[in-house]
């Protein structure tokens, strides 16, 4: 594996320097457009891949996610107290420890079901997609709950996943509809408008934000805007490195941490502009795997990336 060294504070970042037009902080999803782009994205990565059967499975289950999205019920916001409390405080504006599954949920959750029936899989998945389908309210409920919480067991890690796509759906038609401009800082690289890790960053190549660094979450599918060489675990600018697989042609890299010893990867947009956050991530689990030969754990979270 090729490393660079380490630095031990953050270099300038692009969207602060004067007489540059300052980087938005925040990025709300487009959920029609975010799922059309992830699934072609799954899909051209799938070609000629080892991961092609997993990553062909993951862009029709992307399908199905975009399929349902027309006449879904109106999903309930938080009221206009609770957002300005949340903003006060530097909370989320989405709490997910007071989640409750309302009508828009369920309907979600019950066409995608439906709907990922007829898609290709392995036997287990079909098996652990069954065992979703047919769920009492309180199984349905506990899924949900280890969602949120990103404490997913072992032994369920089939019906987590498609838990987790009924839920992308519904956070991602949630976050949508929340005013960017009223959401703020939360935490080390929590998201601001659900509170959840960041699946990656990623460096952009807008025109007028060139070079800023977004985290992105695999939940809601919001970016926010996050100082570079800055550890998105613990929040340390000192002892962070890079890492990627010899030959790598430095589209996708591990940023780790001596701090707390952690990793989450780095995507550059200007090296390769159509690398999407949650399909690159996937698509470059063989960076996961020789992140493990070292002292570094993984600090991000992607639901389709579950065990690693």
């Amino acid at each position: 594996m090729a490393s660079s060294s380490g630095t031990t504070g953050p270099l300038p970042d692009p969207s602060i320097l004067e007489g540059v037009t300052p980087a938005p902080f925040v990025r709300l999803p487009d959920p029609a457009s975010l799922f059309a782009t992830r699934a072609a994205r799954l899909d051209r990565l799938s070609q000629g891949s080892d991961l092609a059967p997993y990553l062909g499975f993951l862009r029709d289950i992307v399908r199905v996610q975009e399929a349902i999205l027309p006449e879904l019920p109106e999903p309930e916001l938080p009221d206009p107290a609770a957002l300005s409390l949340a903003r006060e405080h530097a909370m989320p504006a989405l709490d997910r420890n007071r989640f409750t599954a309302d009508a828009a949920f369920e309907t979600t959750f019950d066409r995608f079901l439906a709907a990922a029936e007829p898609v290709a899989k392995p036997e287990a998945a079909q098996a652990a997609l069954a065992r979703v389908a047919s769920a009492s309210p309180a199984e349905r409920d506990g899924l949900t709950r280890n969602l949120l919480a990103e404490t997913i067991p072992v032994d369920a890690v089939g019906e987590h996943v498609y838990a987790a796509a009924a839920l992308q759906v519904h956070f991602t038609r949630l976050a949508a509809r929340l005013d960017a401009a009223a959401l703020v800082p939360v935490g080390d690289a929590l998201c601001p408008a659900c509170g959840g890790r960041p699946a990656t960053s990623i460096v952009v190549n807008w025109p007028k934000s060139h070079g800023a660094r977004y985290c992105t979450c695999a939940l809601c599918g919001t970016w926010w805007n996050y100082v570079r060489v800055r550890c998105t675990a613990c929040g340390s600018t000192k002892g962070i490195g890079y890492q990627e697989p010899e030959g790598g042609q430095g589209a996708i890299k591990a940023e780790t941490c001596d701090t707390c010893n952690a990793y989450c990867k780095v995507l550059y947009l200007p090296v390769a502009h159509d690398m999407e956050p949650v399909a690159d991530d996937v698509a470059s689990l063989g960076l996961d795997l020789l992140m493990r030969e070292g002292p570094y754990h993984r600090a991000a979270f992607n639901p389709f990336l579950l065990g690693y």
